[in-house]
């Protein structure tokens, strides 16, 4: 007896193959890495609590940064001032919290500056091509020529005020010449692949290829540098305050009390240490963030 056996619907079975085959997304699976990661998490955890501190300094402390009392100079931890006070009275406690302010301003606002000149212009000079790269190129070899820190300290030195802005726009102006190169280097990579060409002969015209195609895939090694960098920014504020050219008196940040409390050092005043350890901590923690996303973000780096 021949037994009939019903064939096996195709539409069913390219489901379910299409099912196990499906392609995860670029992002989700740079997400998927980052969860697994350590790093990850610990640097985000310190940075919400540098965040909070920076945007919400009275959920911390109660002082006032600025009401400082001789009468208190140089006097040991107490209830409510945990890091006792300077040598001009002030709380340290309450200073290293308000501190945050200004440090985290000057890296976030800066890295977000050289983020948008940086990419925009490699991304241009990269996709253009000819001329355009040649002047750019050439714009670029210049100000990565210029050491930051000593460009900021002449450029400060000239101005009658100075403010967290003053002090963002100077290091943005300096700051923008490697993430400019990173995205001029995966521009001038991703234009000659297929998909690309492809685009452009479908008449795809040049600013719609250029966000469709070239925008998504330079991102990646871009965000990761940026995030590396904003911390070496904060420390760049920090130098610049240490040296008195920086953030004016009246504004505190680490790198100020830093340069006010490092004569005291000697005398084994541990007031220099906290300002210290919260600069460190936020600039490692940065560190971290970037270490983790290029590792999440870089397929050779996720095949290793």
């Amino acid at each position: 007896m021949t037994h009939y056996v019903a064939p096996e619907d195709p539409s069913a079975a390219e489901e379910t193959g299409q099912a196990e085959q499906r392609p995860v997304g670029f992002f989700a699976e740079a997400w998927s890495g980052l969860r697994r990661s350590a790093k990850f998490w610990i640097a985000l955890a310190a940075l919400v609590l540098v965040f909070l501190v920076a945007l919400a300094p009275g959920l911390f402390t109660g002082s006032d940064p600025r009401d400082c009392d001789l009468g208190q100079s140089q006097a040991p931890p107490g209830p409510g001032h945990p890091f006792g006070f300077d040598l001009q009275g002030c709380d340290v406690f309450s200073r290293t919290v308000h501190g945050a302010g200004a440090s985290v301003a000057v890296g976030v606002g800066t890295a977000i500056g050289v983020f948008l000149i940086g990419s925009v212009a490699g991304v241009i000079a990269g996709y253009a091509g000819g001329l355009v790269d040649s002047l750019i190129s050439r714009a670029i070899e210049i100000f990565a020529g210029i050491p930051l820190i000593l460009a900021a300290v002449v450029l400060l030195k000239l101005m009658p005020e100075r403010n967290v802005w003053t002090v963002v726009v100077i290091l943005t102006a300096f700051g923008w010449p490697q993430i400019a190169r990173i995205a001029r280097g995966a521009t001038v990579e991703i234009r000659s692949r297929d998909f690309v060409t492809a685009a452009r002969a479908l008449g795809v015209t040049h600013p719609r290829t250029v966000l469709r195609h070239i925008v998504p895939n330079v991102l990646a090694p871009v965000i990761v540098t940026t995030t590396i960098t904003l911390g070496v920014f904060i420390v760049a504020e920090a130098t610049l305050s240490y040296l008195g050219i920086g953030l004016p008196p009246s504004v505190v940040s680490w790198g100020g009390d830093i340069n006010t409390s490092q004569g005291r050092l000697l005398e084994g005043s541990p007031v220099m240490f906290y300002p210290a350890a919260a600069l460190g901590v936020t600039v490692l923690a940065f560190i971290l963030l970037g270490d983790a996303l290029r590792d999440a973000l870089d397929p050779k780096a996720r095949r290793r």
